[in-house]
Parts: structure tokens; C-alpha cells; sequence
């Protein structure tokens, strides 16, 4: 059992951020899953989750030396719901292997014990043997000599046969599931972390098969720990669908950008409508991990980079449409959407029964609905499917992909969605994704605009902003997002990775979702106006983090 401290280095910056040590147990990957290039690392399972991942070997703690340590940075309600899981894991295993070494204890003396009773058995019939053939040889001693070389015969032979028979466990060689503690499986490794530590060695691999396999070993956190250009790795031809308590569904990709190299990709043929920062990064994921892609932009000029990498040019949305199966799309807001769809040579001129359509744009669920209902009037089939990230996320094919609609349709990009994201979710009817994802960028953006504001107040207050970034990094706010932000504004690099025009409209939706239903959005309402600010100051184009400008002006 090893705690495992995940370091993700941000290549762009080339900045460090930690996540927190996560408690987990070394298994054997599945056999068409290769392992990573470089330093050695080992796959892992983690404890409290389904997740794997693949973990470089400086990143391994012992876990019992560190178990007090950890906990005391490690606060959460997960983080204990996943050391109560290694407690549990402790005391199951602790008792198998009470219960095999009684069972082996008792074997034991019950081999011995019929050998014993054996060698009695067999040494008292040759006595006899030896006396009656004594008998009729009459006093010759031919019978004595006899009976004298079976009794040397026994005396010599027996002792050596019981020597090899037993020398094997004399000397404490485990049972077929413990032997070689140099072998990091899960049966194994337990074994040796209740016990002492410091034997243990490394082995040179881990193809060793694993006894208890775990059944759930095609269900995979993306979790990166090397920079995406290099990170190429299969990893698993099949998706896990997990039905949770909420009736949604997802499903979860492995470890690393394009780490999907073992997708098998659909031969449905794929249009992509809409090139801009998000749009941009999935065409590439979907190219590269070998599906047929047509594409169209209102910039015609932004698709012929991805005409060189190998997709097809379509001249309208209607015709991206009706020469492919599903066609994707992703815009900036409810009005784009609308107007791909309903507009001159839009989408739905190209909808007959049959076609689909995925709508990724972030949007509210009234415009989804009524798209929604257009595009199945027409025999069309209609997915929901906004995306949680950023542009740098789309790039390593690291997105979250929220999705909502026709399921079936939801399965048939299976292929897709793991070519563009970590993970995916089905959360029901039309609407559901939308809302869902409004929620998300509501509380991101209310986030970057409280990162912005304690960072004036640090400086008019005469303290360090990067003291404080470095206070909050090592605090329960730790994350990539905080760190990140907190880098651009420091360096004044606010080029964009997620729009600031984007987000405010986000804001703007989610504000108006709350006022539907009649629940207050205090702490939104007063970052939307917070960004609407720093859009007066011309930062529309600029990141989300050009928030901080709103606070200095």
C-alpha cells in the first residue's frame, strides 16, 4: 500500500502545483496496456475510487510510515473514506492470512502425521515379512541379512526423501499467492507493507499476473503526469458505463492526453461545425485517433490546418450534415447556436431521419430544448453535450464532457468522447447538461473573481501576492486552476484560455436559471457585475483571470 504524491508539471510555465497524496495499491494493468516510457513507474489502484493510473516510483510512499502524516494534511471526507478503505482492506487480509497459515499449520501435521503412521505401518510388515521368510529359511541368516538391508535401506533413503519433501517449507517458502515478495501485486504487496519495509526491492517490471484481479479494470482517471506531446499510450479498447444513484451515467477514460491511442474509432462518418478554443483542440484528438472528420468554420480560413492533418472540407453546415452520420458542434452562445442551426444553409436543411447532431456549446436549456425539438421534427437524432475545460484541456483531449439527450446516440460517441475527454457523463433528458454545465462556470468564474479580489486586497494591504499564492497552494484550496489563474495575473499573461466574454455570459445564464426557479444567486450576481466591469475595460478577449484588471482600474 503506498500513499502516492501526484506532481503534475505545468509545461506552459514550467511551474509545479501538487495534488494531494492519495492512498492506493499496485496491480498489474490490463495486458493490451502499455507502459509509459521514461523513469519506471507502476500502475495503481486507488482506494475510496475505481480509479488507475499509472505512477512513477519517486511518487511511492510506504504507507504506514506516512499514514499520521497524511492525514493530518488530509482533512477531507473522501481522503478518510479512502484510508477507512485501506483499514478494512488491512484487516480482510490480515485475516486470510491468519486463516491460510492455520490451514497450512494443519496440513502440515496431517502430512506428517500419516507419514508417520506410515512408516510404522510399512516398517512392521516388513518385520514380519523378514521374520517369516527367517522362518523358512531356517536359521541359513539369509532372513536376518534381509531384514538388516531393507532396515539399512530405510535408514538411509527415508531421512533424505522427508529432507526433500519438507526442506522447501523448513526454510519458509510461502504458499503459490505470496511467494517472491519482489513482486508488487496486490497480494504481495500488503504482505510486505504490514511488515517491514525496508527489504523490499523494486522489481524490473510488473507482468506478473495478478491473482485478484479487480473487476473493474477498464474504468480509468485521466490523471496526467507527463506532458501530453509524448504521453501516447494505449490504454484500453472499453469504456466502463457506471450507473450512479442519480441515474446518470459516465464514462472514464486513462492516464494521459491522447493516451487513447487504443481506441478503436467509429467508422460512422464525423463533421465538426466550429474551430474556435475548444473546437480547435477536439478536431485534433478526433484526427488523430483515426476518425473521419469533416469540417466547416464561419472562418474558413481556421480549417486549413486540419485539411493538412487530414480532414475534409465542408462548404456549409447543411452539407456537413447530410454527407456524415454525426455532426458536432461547438459555438460561443445561445445566438450562434441558434443560428447554425435555423440559419441559411443551416444544420437542420441538412437533418433527414437518421442524422445526428451533438450540440457542445454552452447554452441555456430552453435553447437546447428548442433546438432539440427542430432537429427530431425532422427524423434527426439529437444529443446535448457541453464541455467542462479549457483551451490547454481540449489541446491534451482532457475534457469533461456533460451530455444529455437521445442515449443511444450518447453510446454511438463513445469513440469521440474519449478521443476529446477524461470523462463523460449522461445526466438524462434534454436540458439536464445544460443546466448542470452553467452550474460548473458559475462557480469557476464566482472562484477566479474571489482569486482576483484577495489578490488586490493583498497588495493594498502591503503583503505579497506570491506569498499568498504560495499560502493557498499548500492549503485545502490547492489546485491547478487556483495556481494557474494566480501565475497569469502575476506575470500579466492574461492571453486567453478561456474567454473572459465567455464566462460573464456563463454568469449571466446561470443567474437567470436561479431567477426560474426562484433561488437566489448573491455571490454570482456580484462576480457577473465584477466581470461585466472588466469587459468596459476592453477585456472581453483577454482569460477569464483579466478579471483582476476590474479591481486595479
Amino acid at each position: 500500500l503506498w500513499f502516492l504524491s501526484l506532481i503534475l508539471t505545468f509545461f506552459s510555465r514550467g511551474k509545479l502545483g501538487r495534488y494531494p497524496p492519495w492512498p492506493g495499491k499496485i496491480v498489474n494493468p490490463p495486458k493490451d496496456l502499455k507502459k509509459p516510457r521514461g523513469k519506471k513507474c507502476f500502475f495503481v489502484k486507488f482506494f475510496g475510487t475505481e480509479d488507475h493510473a499509472w505512477i512513477k516510483v519517486e511518487q511511492l510512499k510506504p504507507y504506514h510510515p506516512h499514514k499520521e502524516e497524511m492525514i493530518k494534511i488530509n482533512k477531507g471526507k473522501r481522503f478518510q473514506q479512502a484510508v477507512d478503505a485501506v483499514e478494512e482492506f488491512l484487516r480482510k487480509t490480515k485475516g486470510k492470512d491468519q486463516a491460510s497459515s492455520h490451514n497450512f499449520n494443519e496440513e502440515k501435521n496431517r502430512r506428517n502425521s500419516s507419514e508417520e503412521r506410515g512408516k510404522q505401518s510399512t516398517g512392521e510388515e516388513k518385520r514380519k515379512a523378514s521374520l517369516s521368510e527367517g522362518k523358512l529359511k531356517k536359521g541359513t541368516g539369509e532372513g536376518k541379512k534381509r531384514v538388516s538391508s531393507v532396515s539399512s535401506e530405510r535408514g538411509s533413503k527415508s531421512p533424505l526423501k522427508r529432507a526433500q519433501d519438507q526442506s522447501p517449507r523448513k526454510r519458509g517458502r510461502p504458499p503459490k499467492d505470496e511467494k517472491d515478495l519482489t513482486i508488487p501485486e496486490s497480494s504481495t504487496v500488503k504482505r510486505v507493507m504490514t511488515g517491514t519495509v525496508a527489504g523490499f526491492k523494486w522489481p524490473p517490471s510488473v507482468s506478473e499476473p495478478v491473482k485478484d484481479s479487480d473487476p473493474h479494470f477498464h474504468h480509468f482517471l485521466l490523471s496526467q503526469t507527463e506532458k501530453p506531446a509524448v504521453c501516447y499510450q494505449a490504454i484500453t479498447k472499453k469504456l466502463k458505463v457506471c450507473e450512479e444513484e442519480t441515474g446518470s451515467t459516465s464514462i472514464q477514460a486513462a492516464d494521459s492526453t491522447a493516451v487513447n491511442g487504443s481506441i478503436t474509432p467509429t467508422d460512422k462518418k464525423i463533421g465538426f461545425l466550429g474551430l474556435g478554443l475548444m473546437g480547435s483542440g477536439i478536431v485534433s484528438n478526433l484526427l488523430k485517433m483515426g476518425h473521419t472528420v469533416t469540417v466547416w468554420n464561419r472562418t474558413a480560413e481556421k480549417c486549413d490546418l486540419f485539411i493538412q492533418e487530414g480532414a475534409r472540407l465542408g462548404r456549409t453546415p447543411a452539407e456537413v450534415v447530410s454527407t456524415c452520420d454525426i455532426t458536432f458542434a461547438c459555438v460561443s452562445d445561445p445566438k450562434a447556436a441558434k443560428d447554425l442551426v435555423l440559419g441559411p444553409s443551416g444544420v437542420l436543411q441538412g437533418i433527414r431521419p437518421g442524422k445526428c447532431y451533438v450540440d457542445m456549446s454552452t447554452v441555456d436549456a430552453d435553447t437546447v430544448t428548442e433546438l432539440a425539438q427542430v432537429i427530431v421534427s425532422r427524423g434527426g437524432r439529437f444529443l446535448e453535450a457541453p464541455v467542462s475545460g479549457n483551451q490547454q484541456l481540449s489541446n491534451d483531449g482532457m475534457l469533461v464532457i456533460l451530455a444529455a439527450g437521445d442515449r443511444g446516440l450518447y453510446e454511438d460517441c463513445s469513440s469521440c468522447f474519449q478521443a476529446m475527454g477524461k470523462t463523460s457523463f449522461f445526466l438524462g433528458e434534454v436540458g439536464n447538461a445544460a443546466k448542470m454545465m452553467l452550474i460548473v462556470n458559475m462557480v469557476q468564474g464566482s472562484f477566479m473573481a474571489t482569486i482576483a479580489e484577495g489578490l488586490t486586497l493583498a497588495q493594498v494591504t502591503g503583503q505579497s501576492q506570491q506569498t499568498l499564492l504560495d499560502i493557498l497552494n499548500q492549503g485545502q484550496l490547492a489546485s491547478i486552476f487556483l495556481d494557474q489563474k494566480c501565475q497569469n495575473i502575476l506575470q500579466g499573461n492574461f492571453k486567453p484560455d478561456f474567454y473572459l466574454k465567455y464566462i460573464q455570459k456563463d454568469l449571466r445564464l446561470a443567474i437567470a436559471l436561479g431567477d426560474s426557479v426562484n433561488h437566489p444567486t448573491p455571490m454570482a450576481a456580484a462576480a457577473n457585475e465584477v466581470y461585466k466591469r472588466a469587459k468596459a475595460l476592453d477585456q472581453s478577449d483577454n482569460d477569464m483571470s483579466a478579471v483582476y484588471r476590474a479591481y486595479i482600474h
